[in-house]
Order: structure tokens, then C-alpha cells, then sequence
């Protein structure tokens, strides 16, 4: 049975409690109004609706190794270490990627308040440093509801200002000192992220020149129409190449999850 959401628990009781190996979609994600002496908490499993159909949006099909065509890799790495329908899964249909040829796209669907997408992130900062050159990393902001949006508007301002040490510090800041950095008003929310800016030595006019850009718009719009487009359930997910998708449960941890990573990576390269 699913895992209720948790609320009224310390922050960090929470996330020590927790096995799960991915955060789950919220039908109705909100954000209760901060008290001081009960820090928000960072909720781990929702109940997950029923996905509406719709032929339009790609699904992620988990096929087994007798439905792998010469496109699809049955297996990959060493002696066929990691399997289609077991360690990852085909998209499909396959979606396009924005690289240059020779590259491999790989996007991390993640959330700044998913307990589990923080555990990965020292993992994947880690690996960024040594992955293979034809790798092209990204980050993509779910967006489910409102808080999710907050969030990634958070994020973008970060990736505009060019700060990208404030990534783990947005994480520290959520599951570590319990401010959640949304709210059940933008203009809550903006004020909250603002301060945590402030206090990371960011000035006035450069956040809102960011937080109100017009790319700001595009980025919002692209991350929804993605996340929809990919029937994102749970983060974080890992899309290799527009072509599979794999993550900690699949995979079996973090460690596992990168070398999945790269091999379903080698086994793109030049296709």
C-alpha cells in the first residue's frame, strides 16, 4: 500500500524514515503557511492518480528483451549487466534531444523538494566532473502544481544569475533547515526565496531582473509541457538520449543508477 503523507514529524525524522526510492506525484500539491516552531516537511509519497489517456504524450513503455528491435539495446554493459524492462525502460515514441551529433542528452527530472532527488544530487555533482565528454547533462525542473512551479522558477533564477553553488544550497536549505522556499501565494513564495537569496549575496535588482525575465516564461513553459509530455510520476527520473529512462529503483541505488547511465549513454553514442 502506498506510504501516507507525512506531516507534523521533524523534518529530518522524516527523511530517515523514509525507503521509498522516489518521490511520487501530488494530485493537489500545496503548501501549508510556515509556523515557526513546526518547520514545514518535506512530504515523501502521494497518491498517484490515474494517468488521463492522451495518444498525444509519449508513455514509458517497460518492454522485455524478446520486444527489443536492432534500434532497442536488450541489454548493456558488461556481459549485459543491465536489462530493458528491468533496470530501464523505452520511451516511446522516442523523443528528440537538442545536441549536436556525436552527443548523448542526458536530463535528471528532479524536484527541490523530493527527499531522494537530494540524496542523488552529491552523486550526480560528483559524476558531472568525470562523465564521459559526449554526455550532455541537464536539469529539468518537474512541474506538477503550484509549489513544483515555485520551485523551478527557482531554479532558473539560479541558472540565469549563473550561481550554480546555489543548487546544493537550495537543497540544504529545504531538507536541512526546513524552509521550504514555497508557499500558497507567489508573492509568499517570492519573498521567501528572495531572502535566501539575499543571504547568499545576491542582490535585489539581480533577482528580480531574473525571476521576472521573459526566458523565465520559456523555461516555466518548456519544463510543463515536458513533464507532461514524459508522464513524469515520480523524480527523480533519469531520460537518456530521448530514447529510455531509468531510475533508483530501477537501477538499485545511486551508485548503480550513474553506471546505468553510462552505459545506456555508450550504447547511444553514434546511433
Amino acid at each position: 500500500a502506498p506510504m501516507q503523507v507525512i506531516r507534523g514529524f521533524s523534518l529530518l525524522s522524516v527523511l530517515a524514515s523514509i525507503t521509498l526510492v522516489a518521490c511520487a506525484r501530488e494530485p493537489a500539491a500545496s503548501v501549508s503557511a510556515a509556523q515557526p516552531e513546526t518547520p514545514p516537511v518535506v512530504t515523501q509519497s502521494f497518491t498517484v492518480p490515474a494517468a488521463e489517456p492522451n495518444t498525444a504524450q509519449p508513455n514509458v513503455v517497460v518492454a522485455d528483451a524478446t520486444s527489443a528491435t536492432t534500434s532497442v539495446a536488450a541489454s548493456v554493459g558488461a556481459g549485459g549487466r543491465w536489462k530493458l524492462g528491468t533496470n530501464y525502460s523505452q520511451l516511446s515514441p522516442a523523443q528528440p534531444t537538442g545536441v549536436s551529433p556525436g552527443k548523448v542528452e542526458v536530463v535528471e527530472i528532479f524536484w527541490y523538494g523530493c527527499g531522494h532527488c537530494y540524496q542523488l544530487d552529491p552523486f550526480l555533482e560528483s559524476w558531472k566532473k568525470n562523465k564521459p565528454d559526449y554526455i550532455e547533462f541537464v536539469r529539468l525542473p518537474v512541474i506538477w502544481g503550484p509549489a513544483h512551479k515555485q520551485h523551478a522558477r527557482l531554479y532558473y533564477v539560479i541558472q540565469t544569475l549563473k550561481r550554480p553553488d546555489l543548487h546544493s544550497k537550495t537543497f540544504d536549505e529545504i531538507h536541512r533547515k526546513g524552509n521550504m522556499l514555497a508557499a500558497q501565494s507567489e508573492e509568499e513564495a517570492r519573498k521567501l526565496q528572495w531572502d535566501f537569496m539575499k543571504a547568499n549575496g545576491v542582490s535585489e535588482q539581480d533577482f528580480n531582473a531574473a525571476y521576472d525575465s521573459f526566458s523565465m516564461n520559456t523555461n516555466l513553459q518548456r519544463a510543463e509541457e515536458l513533464t507532461k509530455r514524459y508522464r513524469v510520476e515520480g523524480v527523480p527520473i533519469v531520460i537518456v538520449d530521448g530514447q529510455y529512462s531509468t531510475d533508483l529503483g530501477q537501477a538499485g541505488g545511486n551508485s548503480n543508477l550513474l553506471a546505468v547511465i553510462n552505459d545506456l549513454a555508450a550504447s547511444r553514442r553514434g546511433s
